[in-house]
């Protein structure tokens, strides 16, 4: 085994898109570091992605500093072995200072300087790097902990596929762009599926002939940063957009997933008695994500009409959400044959070898647009981190400049201040 040098300028933690994109910042900056992956690159994207997931976004959004996007099918939608070949690549090209293999079980203060303990050796930097998402542990609700024993449950981060499911109904909790896109996939195997809903984010796949992201792109959405988003916690944790990427373009939202005959309820509220209960509020919560949809689809047709844009269709709106009325508020796991819950419930980082004060009390890391409150540290790859952008691949682009360029300052103003 190579031993790590005594000092490195930065260490970047992660090397999924976000990390190699920073580590191409820096290096075009000529500042020395290394990249810590605990196992292969895009080791994410490898082994807790379910094997039919595509990504929401069209292949021309893509982007990552230095390279092109997918050209050979601009609006398709990547497969997940397509994403880890395409970052995979992106790593060679770049000739990103990768070790795999090595987990960092430590980051610590030491004087001016960091400490960054790994299973293969000890590093100490001027600065760091923290791009290992924020999708590392799956958020399970502990009513969880009340399911019956005859009920397997599993989490989006462990789904694969169908077929390792019995033959039994499957609970979805859960509706954001997970839970929709798992619903439709086990509803077409052949198995019964309910899926409840709380707070939602509805879009339509296409919008007036053209992609959502052609939309939000070109209207700037994507480009409003964090420090202009009216509530900027509340943005970082909304549920992802119902969406799906399919070869057909089509949309999965409730609608379509009642026309395949998918039962809807209401947000999970406990589980009592061998049975799931739900909260009532279902029509409520659907007619403010149609409110909401229909507000974000005014705004693309006055953009449309403010730029005069050519090549797009007619304005359009989409039915409201049909609910069941009344809701169903219970659901009996043996009276219904449910054999399997899922929770698309969410996912929250995992900070654990984390030992710098910087984490709130949800265990999140402080930060403003990416720079953390402890001198010297960073973080990326996160949700609305300096742009609504940044929630997406293209993100990495403008996010991995701007940390960078910070992160240069502070590394010149270490050296003057020894």
């Amino acid at each position: 085994m190579t031993r790590p040098p005594a000092h490195v300028p930065t260490v970047i933690i992660g090397a999924g898109h976000a990390g190699l994109a920073m580590s191409h910042r820096l290096s075009q900056r000529s500042i020395c570091h290394v990249v810590l992956e605990r196992g292969e690159v895009a080791n994410s994207w490898r082994t807790e992605r379910w094997d039919s997931l595509r990504l929401l976004t069209p292949n021309w959004q893509n982007r990552l500093p230095g390279a092109d996007a997918h050209r050979d099918d601009p609006d398709g939608y990547m497969t997940m072995p397509e994403i880890t070949d395409m970052i995979t690549d992106y790593c060679t090209m770049i000739a990103a200072p990768v070790r795999t293999h090595t987990t960092v079980t430590r980051v610590g203060v030491r004087d001016h300087s960091y400490t960054v303990e790994t299973d293969r050796g000890t590093w100490t930097c001027d600065a760091v790097v923290i791009a290992s998402g924020g999708s590392n542990i799956a958020n399970v609700p502990t009513a969880s902990a009340d399911v019956p024993d005859s009920v397997n449950q599993i989490t989006a981060l462990t789904y694969r596929c169908p077929n390792d499911l019995d033959d039994t109904g499957v609970l979805v909790v859960g509706a954001s762009a997970t839970g929709v896109q798992l619903a439709d996939e086990i509803i077409r195997s052949g198995r019964a599926v309910t899926i409840s809903v709380g707070e939602h984010v509805r879009v339509p796949r296409t919008y007036r002939g053209r992609d959502v992201f052609w939309w939000m792109d070109n209207a700037g959405i994507l480009d409003e940063r964090h420090d202009e988003v009216d509530d900027l916690v509340r943005a970082r944790h909304l549920p992802s957009p119902q969406l799906i990427g399919t070869p057909e373009h089509r949309t999965v939202d409730l609608n379509a997933l009642t026309d395949i005959g998918v039962d809807i309820v209401g947000r999970l509220g406990r589980i009592r008695d061998g049975a799931a209960q739900f909260s009532g509020s279902l029509a409520n919560v659907c007619k403010m994500a149609d409110l909401k949809m229909n507000r974000l689809l005014q705004r693309f047709d006055d953009w449309a009409e403010t730029t005069g844009v050519a090549g797009i269709r007619p304005a359009e709106r989409l039915a409201a959400t049909r609910v069941p009325s009344p809701p169903r508020l219970e659901l009996h796991f043996v009276e219904h044959d449910i054999g399997t819950i899922v929770w698309a419930t969410g996912y929250r980082p995992d900070y654990s070898w984390l030992d710098v004060p910087v984490l709130d009390r949800t265990g999140r890391i402080r930060h403003h647009g990416g720079i953390a409150d402890a001198p010297g540290l960073y973080v990326t790859g996160l949700n609305v981190l300096r742009q609504r952008r940044s929630s997406f691949i293209s993100g990495a682009d403008q996010d991995s400049e701007d940390l960078s360029e910070h992160l240069e300052r502070h590394l010149e103003l270490n050296r003057r201040c020894q």
